[in-house]
């Protein structure tokens, strides 16, 4: 009989109040074991499936079509922060994948501000999300334990740090890129070579700089501290790094930063001095964003895969989600130099 209320059955209301999450929390096991059990999996221990069949039935938890079955309704996909478009790329990977997969992604951002990582977590315990992928940042262990608590699986993007729990990370191939970026200068006959680097917390920043460092060793070139300034990968700290390293006794003739969009702020340092890139100074970045083919000029950058960095994370979660294995806990796709037309030999 309808509900003339909600328009629903009355069963249909129970099962809505019910998640494989819920169950998973009270069984005591992970949100991949109920799934297992869900599906009809013969891979889960008898004592185990018992509980879970009987708290199933308790709750009324009614299985979905087999064609759904093994789908996750909401992923979220968490940032720092929205403000560049090396989150855009990402959250393309990662919504293309969801889309398919007949999921939805709800994207936030938790700041550094207090207690908005908390008022994330009381929204995704009250949207039930079948996983989370968290890109570039850090949340405090209580959250990873409330997470883990739940049974909602977690991956993580350029992850900041060694997880506070094994989670499935995926990245790039940082120190390689970092490495490619500076032999290229070095090829060019430079070797007073400076260096912008990201924030010093984050794993790939740490990889980029140690690239740079290996690369100037192998060349029996001298590594100056002097030419490593600091930056957070946005614009301005690329503008005035690249200040910082010109005001030097003996400027670099280039300068690799550790992303785009301070090799961008870099190249407006430069013009704002009078000086010219390539002619004065080669600039490289990193990321490869869409923007640096159009800039002036074209910007010589090192190409990680962002777009396919978000599929990797969402195909992997949703895998998780839906109780099957993954391959590997630690993924990283390949970066690639991409030469334009910001780096040439220095004048002589």
């Amino acid at each position: 009989m309808a509900d003339g209320g909600t328009g629903g059955t009355v069963e249909q209301a129970a099962e809505q109040r019910v998640t494989i999450a819920a169950i998973a929390q009270e069984a005591g096991v992970s949100v991949p074991t109920v799934s297992r059990v869900v599906n009809n999996r013969t891979d889960v221990a008898p004592a185990t499936r018992a509980r879970v069949e009987e708290l199933l039935q308790r709750h009324g938890y009614r299985r979905r079509s087999p064609a759904t079955a093994d789908r996750a309704a909401l992923i979220d996909l968490v940032f720092n922060d929205l403000d560049s478009p090396w989150a855009v790329e990402i959250i393309r990977g990662v919504e293309e994948t969801t889309h398919n997969a007949g999921c939805g992604t709800v994207v936030s951002a938790i700041h550094d501000r207090e207690g908005s990582a908390r008022t994330w977590m009381r929204n995704l315990r009250a949207r039930a999300s079948g996983g989370v992928i968290l890109v570039t940042s850090v949340l405090e262990p209580v959250l990873h334990e409330e997470l883990h608590r739940l049974g909602v699986p977690l991956v993580v993007v350029d992850p900041a740090g060694a997880p506070l729990l094994a989670a499935p990370t995926v990245g790039a191939t940082n120190w390689a890129g970092g490495m490619a970026a500076t032999e290229h200068l070095l090829r060019l006959g430079h070797r007073r070579i400076g260096f912008v680097a990201g924030p010093a917390r984050l794993l790939c920043s740490r990889a980029r700089l140690d690239g740079y460092r290996a690369a100037l060793e192998a060349a029996g070139t001298a590594v100056d501290d002097r030419l490593v300034v600091d930056g957070d990968f946005y614009h301005e700290s690329g503008f005035v790094g690249c200040g910082r390293l010109m005001d030097l006794d003996e400027p670099p003739t280039a300068i690799f930063a550790s992303s785009d969009q301070m090799a961008l702020g870099a190249i407006e340092a430069l013009r704002r001095r009078g000086m010219r890139v390539p002619e004065d100074v080669s600039i490289v970045g990193f990321d490869d964003l869409p923007e640096v083919r159009w800039s002036a000029p074209p910007l010589t950058t090192v190409r990680q895969p962002l777009v396919e960095m978000g599929k990797v994370a969402a195909r992997t979660v949703l895998r998780l989600a839906g109780g099957e294995e993954i391959d590997s806990p630690r993924v990283e796709l390949a970066t690639e130099l991409v030469v334009r037309s910001s780096t040439a030999p220095p004048r002589r």
